[in-house]
């Protein structure tokens, strides 16, 4: 079971990343014949502006909303793990937008921020919010990540909450009697003794954020003008339609390599600091 398994694996992945590394040192554009032509696409890469702004645009929104995931998946991991009513019904509340669609998410917001929260804005006098922020350059990204962090927090959550579940009750009552407050028992007991589920969503977050693709698509196609194109997004419309094959090959080449780069460092720093807890 094994072989067949591999096999399937190697003619689906593994062949198709070699053939794009390949296809990265020619001039091919999609059809038609080819030529090799060395590091040329990589040179250009560096020196291709709308390449740079789609690299800057995506870092910002990944950094951004991987630390308002994990910051408010936390806190709502922490508020379901107490005794409330309603524990488990709240959790699979919590859980919702996992399973939604993120296309379909993306155009109901779309709605919301075209119409209904104009609309509540206008009549509440907040003249910032009387326009569609899809619509404005600045703000557009700002509504992505609203909505990018809406759906995510969901998984996260489920992490964090099966972490704390792991830490004993007992902890936190010897914490109680020794007269440690609540921020004295997160900071002491709580967060520590998650750190290996701190490192898991802050890896897997900032991955996701980086190739962060649907919402774009659904939300603003990569506009208003470039202002929201993700690296994403700019290989698939210039791969697949712009008749850029071989240069958006090498532009997913350095973009794999940064994403395991960046992957590799967050794991080693804070596996590191684990270690130091």
């Amino acid at each position: 079971m094994v072989l067949p398994a591999f096999l399937i694996f190697f003619v689906f992945h593994t062949v198709p990343v070699f053939q794009g590394m390949i296809y990265s040192f020619t001039n091919y554009k999609g059809y038609g014949d080819f030529n090799f032509v060395g590091l040329k696409n990589y040179v250009n890469l560096f020196q291709d502006q709308r390449i740079l702004a789609s690299y800057g645009f995506t870092f910002k929104f990944a950094i951004v909303s991987t630390l308002l995931v994990n910051i408010i998946s936390l806190a709502i991991a922490i508020g379901l793990n107490a005794k409330i009513k309603f524990q488990n019904t709240l959790r699979a509340v919590f859980f919702v937008p996992n399973i939604l669609s993120v296309l379909i998410v993306g155009f109901i917001f779309n709605y919301l921020f075209a119409f209904f929260i104009p609309q509540i804005a206008e009549k509440l006098g907040i003249t910032s919010l009387t326009q569609n922020i899809l619509g404005n350059p600045d703000l557009a990204w700002v509504g992505i990540v609203i909505v990018a962090v809406w759906q995510a927090v969901a998984f996260n959550t489920i992490l964090y909450l099966a972490g704390l579940q792991t830490i004993p009750t007992e902890l936190y009552e010897a914490a109680s009697l020794d007269g440690a407050g609540k921020w004295k028992s997160f900071k002491h007991i709580t967060f520590p003794l998650i750190a290996s589920f701190f490192t898991i969503n802050m890896v897997l977050a900032m991955k996701n954020f980086l190739m962060v693709f649907d919402h774009i698509i659904a939300m603003t196609n990569g506009g208003p003008g470039q202002s929201t194109e993700a690296i994403s997004v700019l290989i698939y419309k210039g791969g697949f339609s712009g008749g850029e094959f071989a240069y958006q090959a090498a532009n997913s080449v350095i973009y794999f390599i940064l994403i395991v780069v960046i992957s590799i460092l967050q794991i080693k720093f804070l596996q590191k600091r684990e270690v130091d807890m």
